[in-house]
């Protein structure tokens, strides 16, 4: 398999393993902040307005892309991570149950989110230039194996955290991503000296406009946008689902964990089918087929009458997310390394603004049709999907350059 292959290089694996890790580390701290809130205000207003919080960072800084590239360096990726580290060990430190620990936490929501949207779009320009410096050029392959940090964080995430909670309080859960987060910065630190014995080193890029670059790269630009359709209807199940299952289906929370665990298994099985998916000019019409198919999942879903039939759904919907997710940060690896860190910081940005107007709005739609929801926002996503391969599928502008994306080892590892 390929991704044993990438695994045996060691720059690789120790990326890999620690992202891994970091990952894992954000789905507690995630789970920790959701149930913390509830359960100290009641609210699932003030849980859901958290969770619009963390977002807003990723949409303001969309427009301070020089201030964000500056930090396309694997030693000041590893200066962000131990900051990050810091925030979290302080959370046990700091909180009370009253109105000052909301007021701390919601501090630490804004802060984390700050650090992760400076640092998320870099990790994801410098990896491309880790593989081709590291003798990688199959560009699917190195983004299928870092995708799957996501699939297998789903699962043991989401199923170690019952287990943890028997053992440690709830608010040691940001104790244990501090400790992911500071694994992280030593292993970007490593990658760092590792840089600067095998390229030469650079000035972090000036990115250049985002909106330059779209207007230049049709295909891309529509890829962005089905992606920020695809965020803002990923509002419904986010708070549909459990009504859509106790109401409809009639079943407990049993029910509702499997098809959770039923997401995230098809997921992992799809990322590993990702490899074999086709490149080329064929990527934009992989992409939002990929799109079509997950919005008919998602209708399915408020059409379904047995818990059978949505756990189907939910395999069906998880195969297709790595799809989606692979083949535009494979597309994306292909530019320039200043482009590339344009291109994430939009991406990040859309998606995380559609992610957040879904989460205001959405919720009154579920609340008066919680099957219907589902089935109006399935086909809206299908519909626009379809409508942005129409659109993309002739670039403007120069096109995107036709090679292997082995050329980023071109414009150097800075340390």
């Amino acid at each position: 398999m390929g991704y044993i292959r990438l695994l045996r290089r060691r720059p690789v694996r120790v990326l890999w393993l620690s992202m891994t890790l970091s990952v894992v580390g954000d789905r507690l701290y995630a789970i920790a902040t959701m149930w913390i809130v509830y359960e100290s205000t009641h609210s699932t207003s003030l849980t859901g307005l958290v969770a619009v919080a963390e977002s807003l960072p990723y949409v303001v800084l969309a427009g301070a892309r020089d201030g964000v590239a500056r930090f396309m360096r694997w030693r000041a990726l590893a200066r962000v991570d131990a900051a990050r580290a810091l925030l979290a060990f302080s959370v046990p430190l700091l909180w009370t149950p009253d109105g000052t620990g909301l007021t701390v936490l919601m501090g630490l929501v804004l802060t984390l989110g700050v650090l992760g949207a400076v640092f998320d779009p870099n990790l994801g320009a410098l990896i491309p230039q880790l593989a081709a410096c590291d003798g990688v050029v199959d560009l699917h392959e190195v983004s299928g194996l870092f995708d799957l940090t996501a699939r297998i964080a789903a699962v043991a995430g989401q199923g170690s955290v019952g287990v943890v909670l028997l053992l440690v309080p709830e608010i040691q859960l940001y104790a244990i991503d501090g400790l992911t987060f500071a694994v992280s910065a030593a292993a970007l630190a490593w990658l760092g000296r590792y840089a600067a014995f095998t390229a030469v080193r650079a000035a972090p890029p000036r990115a250049p406009a985002a909106r330059r670059v779209l207007r230049a790269h049709r295909p891309v630009a529509a890829a962005v946008a089905v992606s920020g359709v695809a965020q803002f209807a990923a509002a419904v199940p986010t708070v549909g689902l459990p009504p859509l299952i106790a109401v409809r289906l009639g079943q407990g929370a049993a029910g509702y964990g499997l098809t959770l665990a039923a997401t995230a298994a098809g997921a992992l099985v799809g990322n590993l089918l990702t490899p074999g998916l086709p490149a080329g000019r064929r990527w934009l019409g992989t992409y939002c087929t990929a799109w079509v198919l997950s919005g008919v999942a998602l209708a399915g879903l408020g059409l379904a009458t047995t818990l059978t039939m949505a756990v189907a759904l939910c395999v069906a919907g998880g195969l297709l997310f790595p799809v989606t997710a692979v083949t535009l940060r494979a597309r994306l690896s292909r530019f320039a390394p200043a482009e590339r860190v344009a291109l994430l910081t939009a991406h990040q940005s859309v998606t995380r603004a559609a992610g957040a107007v879904g989460l205001l709005f959405l919720p009154y739609v579920v609340d008066a049709a919680p099957g219907g929801s589902f089935v109006g926002a399935g086909l809206l996503l299908s519909v626009l999907a379809a409508t942005g391969w129409w659109f993309g599928r002739r670039p403007a502008g120069r096109a995107v350059p036709a090679g292997d994306g082995s050329g980023a080892a071109e414009h150097g590892l800075a340390g």
